[in-house]
């Protein structure tokens, strides 16, 4: 499997792993300092049971931090890389749903969320952005070798050549 990689794949794992980590540590940092406002955009989408809403809408923003920062130092790239694409497919069925359903809501993707005016939606951007942090985090499932991560796998014989490194 290893013939077909280019010497450019670890810097392209780089950036995907950064502008990926970037992304999710922001997005859960802005919701952590105010729950009861991430609670209120989950509850826009009007998918959860009343129940869930609170616990999804306080611990979503931890877990955004967490995968955030393992993509960031480049510890668990793959494992973090499946997670973040898990949230990608999750956030993109449920700004579909809420497209679909004609709710006229903010995403609360980076805080917020709730009702907004019919005509301020984003729906199509929304999608298409996770759409491609997808392909990011779809990049790193199938590279996670990469340059100045702090794990790599003692398995891969050219990280010790090129000083590439993987999880």
């Amino acid at each position: 499997m290893s013939e077909w990689r280019q010497p450019w794949f670890p810097w392209v794992s780089l950036v995907a792993r950064l502008v990926l980590g970037v992304v999710m540590l922001v997005a859960g940092a802005l919701k952590v300092t105010d729950p009861e406002t991430a609670a209120q955009a989950v509850r826009a989408y009007e998918i959860l049971p009343g129940a869930l809403v609170s616990p999804v809408g306080w611990g979503l923003p931890f877990l955004e931090i967490a995968i955030g920062l393992l993509l960031i130092v480049g510890f668990g790239v793959r494992a973090a890389a499946v997670a973040a694409g898990v949230f990608m497919i999750v956030f993109i069925v449920a700004v579909s749903s809420a497209w679909v359903r004609g709710l006229a809501i903010d995403c609360g993707c980076f805080g917020g969320g709730g009702q907004v005016a019919p005509g301020q939606t984003k729906y199509l951007q929304e999608i298409l952005r996770d759409v491609g942090l997808l392909l990011l985090a779809a990049w790193l499932w199938l590279n996670p070798l990469s340059k100045f991560a702090l794990e790599s796998d003692p398995s891969t014989e050219s990280s010790a050549r090129t000083g590439a490194t993987a999880s």
